[in-house]
Formats: C-alpha cells, sequence, structure tokens
C-alpha cells in the first residue's frame, strides 16, 4: 500500500449529520431566538397603557366634577358611585403610607418596562397584560404625585371602593396567570394524547 493511502486510512472521520451545528459535531437542539420586546411588542404595550391612562384619567375627572366628596350614589345592585379619597394602594389599603406607596409603585413600574424589555416577545399575551398594569399603575401613580391620592369611585357594598386603574392591575395579573396556567397544562396534554410506543 502506498503512503498516501495509509495517511488518508489514519485521518480521523468526521461525523457530520444534517441539521447539526456549524463545527459538524454537536446537534443543534432547537433554534434559538430573541426574546426581547420588539418594535410590535412595544406599540401594543405602549396603545394599551394609554388607553388605560386615558380612561382612568376621565372617569376621575368626572367622578371629582359632578360627586361631592364622600357622596355616593346608587346606579345598579351593589354598584354605587362613591366618592372618595385613598392616599394608600388599591382597595383602601395602608392609608398613611403615601411616600412608601408612592416609591414602590414607581419601582414596579420600573421593574415591569425592564421585564417588558428582555422577555415581550416571549408571549403575545404580554402587551396586552403587562400595558394594563402599566396604564393602572402609572394612571395612580401621577395622581399620588401630584395629589397626594387617588379618587376611588366604585363601591359594591361588600369590598372598599376602587377606580378604573385598579381594575385594570386585577384584569392584567389575571391574564397573566391564565396564561401560565394554560401554559402549564398544555405539554402535560400533549404528552397524554401521544404516549410512548414501547419497543
Amino acid at each position: 500500500m502506498s503512503e498516501p493511502a495509509e495517511a488518508a486510512e489514519r485521518r480521523p472521520v468526521l461525523d457530520v449529520r444534517v441539521g447539526s451545528s456549524t463545527n459538524g459535531l454537536v446537534p443543534i437542539s432547537a433554534a434559538e431566538r430573541s426574546l426581547a420586546a420588539a418594535a410590535p411588542q412595544w406599540l401594543g404595550l405602549g396603545a394599551v397603557a394609554a388607553v388605560a391612562v386615558a380612561a382612568d384619567q376621565t372617569t376621575k375627572r368626572i367622578v371629582a366634577g359632578e360627586i361631592g366628596l364622600n357622596e355616593e350614589i346608587h346606579v345598579a345592585g351593589p354598584l354605587s358611585l362613591h366618592h372618595v379619597q385613598n392616599s394608600g394602594i388599591a382597595f383602601g389599603l395602608f392609608p398613611n403610607s403615601t411616600a412608601v406607596v408612592t416609591l414602590l409603585t414607581a419601582v414596579a413600574v420600573a421593574w415591569m418596562i425592564w421585564f417588558f424589555a428582555r422577555a415581550g416577545a416571549r408571549h403575545p399575551v404580554l402587551p396586552t397584560a403587562l400595558g394594563l398594569l402599566v396604564g393602572g399603575s402609572l394612571s395612580n401613580l401621577v395622581d399620588r404625585i401630584r395629589l397626594g391620592h387617588v379618587t376611588d369611585y366604585l363601591d359594591l357594598g361588600w369590598w372598599p371602593a376602587f377606580n378604573l386603574a385598579d381594575s385594570f392591575i386585577c384584569i392584567g395579573v389575571a391574564i397573566l396567570l391564565l396564561t401560565l396556567v394554560r401554559a402549564d397544562r398544555e405539554p402535560r396534554r400533549g404528552r397524554a394524547s401521544h404516549p410512548r410506543r414501547r419497543p
């Protein structure tokens, strides 16, 4: 056997597979993509947050201009419009901690925006859910900074009075929780509908 043939036999053989990585040795398990929020996600969050702020601020001005402080107007069933001022957080909690509540709200809004910037493309529901959370939190934060309190007016009788911003925050949290629960159940259903075959 000639020397070139012997050298070819000693040369290591690379195991190159279709779909493998560029070095031909490590298979690609999944396509990598950025989860950071792109322009469509930012536009969605901004639109939802802007509508939430506008709706909350408009209703608060109407209530403050048409209903006297501590006055109550029955609407239907258990619902009444009850004009009260709240210096605490949602539903009248911690009424004597305005400065602390304002600081914590600002920190929460900053954290939500930071999280969205890093993971806004993770799920299509995030712009809506976080838009409601950011919009509701910002609207109440503006009132606390400008007035030292927020205006609450939705009263169900058995629950402390609240406003639209509080409702938006609760709805945003509910959407996120439902999405997490649904995402947790979907893989289980997939495994149940496709049982493993025994060899």
